[in-house]
């Protein structure tokens, strides 16, 4: 042990020399580079078999002689370095330990630079520090806010790069300084960075996703349409099934992360309080537009559209750089004013702001959400056809969604008085439809499509005697309806 603690301090104090061999991936010459490669082997097999103590001594090497040798050598470290310091009962032999795994953040960085980037590195180096330092920061708060000022820093450098993981200290941090300060700026600045970047970060995760099913969609036709045979379908599918499977996890990973911190930050972040904050800072900070979009995003996602802050942060955005989601809130702003104001320019103002959100969105996520809200804004202007357009345009994007079938179905129960002449109430048959489609693909709003069904009229037995109709037989609704269905 007395050797490792020796190495241990040469390691920590020999950066400069480290990167003076780095033009060598595995040695200046040919013994350097076989004396390599077998430190390299015996790092693999000890590690593989997860004994770390034997492992370990190959790491040091390798990071002292050979540091651009491997990105695996630091890849591999944090679940090493975790057992080792779990397993040392000597104190001083664990914080020195802890000293080099932290180190080894500062060597990978300046080994592999664009793998792990600098931000990358100062996340989980602050991540570690709150990890195994945690009796010192009970001690000294000023050392909490040194660490909170790191993940601050890595965030801002990572953006929507940012792990999950690093979301998640930097936010139990956060509110750590919250409570120990009573001050609820720490946790409000980090919900905005929170939801601004997250909410990139998901959407990219979806591109990538979105971009693996349609290769896999198009490899799938070209097996229906027998141009390639079953083995060759495997084969093919195999990378981009497992990018697929990785893309979704990571958007898994990202939301639940983001609706954590969103739960965590409820008590904090009322209204009242965000218009506080807020309104003290948006006009030093106007010509920053990432700083402004964390203000639209905080407050929109708080529901604060009636806010005098969230309007003018807005506006800033939006005149300053459009966006899809600058867009989408200027929709939601001007519905939200024409349900106060009763102002019909407001909802031709919301359709077009939609109409861009719709043109400006990469996902199908996006697309489905901007499209039923113009949907919406169309059914408030009664444009019953447009708002069915829409509604349509929404499923297309995402087939399960249920409350675009309820709109649709609300489109149609409202056409009485455009469609009176015929049978009355022959187009809640349709309406019938849309209710009981929106139940069967989307349990969430099933009790809702179900109360609405359950509300309809339909003609008396009478009414279907008269006219010669029974139950069950093929009807088609004419009107602007135009649909098939069946008479109840």
């Amino acid at each position: 042990m007395k050797k490792i603690v020796v190495t241990l301090f040469v390691l920590l104090f020999s950066g400069s020399f480290l990167f003076a061999q780095c033009p060598y991936k595995y040695g200046a010459n040919e013994a350097d580079s076989l004396k390599c490669l077998e430190q390299l082997t015996n790092f693999n097999i000890f590690h593989k078999a997860k004994n770390y103590t034997e492992a370990y001594p190959s790491w040091q090497y390798l990071v002292q002689n050979s540091p651009c040798c491997w990105d695996g050598l630091y890849t591999n470290a944090q679940n090493m370095f975790q057992a080792m310091i779990s397993a040392e009962k000597d104190s001083a032999r664990r914080e020195r330990l802890i000293d080099t795994l932290l180190y080894s953040y500062e060597v990978r960085n300046q080994a592999f630079p664009e793998k792990f980037t600098q931000g990358y590195c100062l996340g989980f180096k602050a991540y570690n520090l709150l990890q195994y330092r945690k009796d010192l920061l009970k001690k000294d708060l000023n050392k909490v806010e040194e660490i909170l000022n790191m993940f601050i820093e890595s965030v801002e450098m990572e953006k929507e790069n940012t792990q999950p993981a690093i979301w998640d200290k930097y936010f139990q941090l956060a509110e750590t300084m919250t409570k120990a300060k009573k001050d609820t700026s720490y946790v409000i600045e980090a919900y905005g960075r929170a939801t601004d970047y997250l909410d990139v970060s998901i959407n990219n995760a979806m591109v990538q996703y979105e971009r693996q099913v349609a290769v896999l969609d198009s490899l799938t036709e070209l097996y229906t349409s027998n141009k390639i045979d079953t083995d060759y379908l495997v084969h093919l599918c195999k990378k981009p099934a497992a990018d697929t499977a990785r893309q979704m996890k990571l958007v898994l990973n990202y939301r639940k992360t983001l609706a954590k911190i969103e739960k965590a930050v409820a008590p904090y972040a009322s209204c009242e309080v965000l218009e506080e904050l807020y309104a003290a800072k948006l006009e030093s900070i106007k010509n920053d537009i990432s700083a402004v979009n964390k203000i639209v995003v905080t407050m929109a996602k708080g529901g604060c559209l009636t806010s005098p802050v969230f309007k003018d942060a807005l506006y800033i955005q939006h005149n300053a750089k459009p966006s899809r989601t600058s867009a989408y809130w200027m929709g939601m702003l001007s519905l939200n004013s024409y349900a106060i104001n009763n102002d019909k320019s407001e909802i031709d103002a919301a359709i077009l702001y939609l109409q861009d959100a719709v043109r400006m969105s990469e996902t199908n996520e996006q697309k489905a959400d901007a499209n039923y809200m113009l949907a919406t804004a169309y059914q408030t202007k009664l444009a019953f056809s447009e708002a069915r357009n829409a509604a349509y345009a929404a499923l297309k994007a995402d087939p399960n969604m249920g409350k675009a079938y309820i709109l649709i179905g609300d489109l149609y129960k409202a056409s009485g008085s455009r469609c009176s002449d015929g049978i009355p109430y022959d187009y809640n048959w349709a309406a019938a439809d849309k209710y009981s489609k929106a139940a069967a693909v989307d349990p969430s709003c099933a009790s809702v499509a179900n109360a609405r069904r359950a509300s309809l009229h339909f003609p008396t037995k009478e009414e279907l005697f008269r006219r010669g109709m029974s139950a069950g037989s093929s009807y088609h609704v004419g009107c602007w309806i135009q649909e098939n269905t069946t008479v109840r």
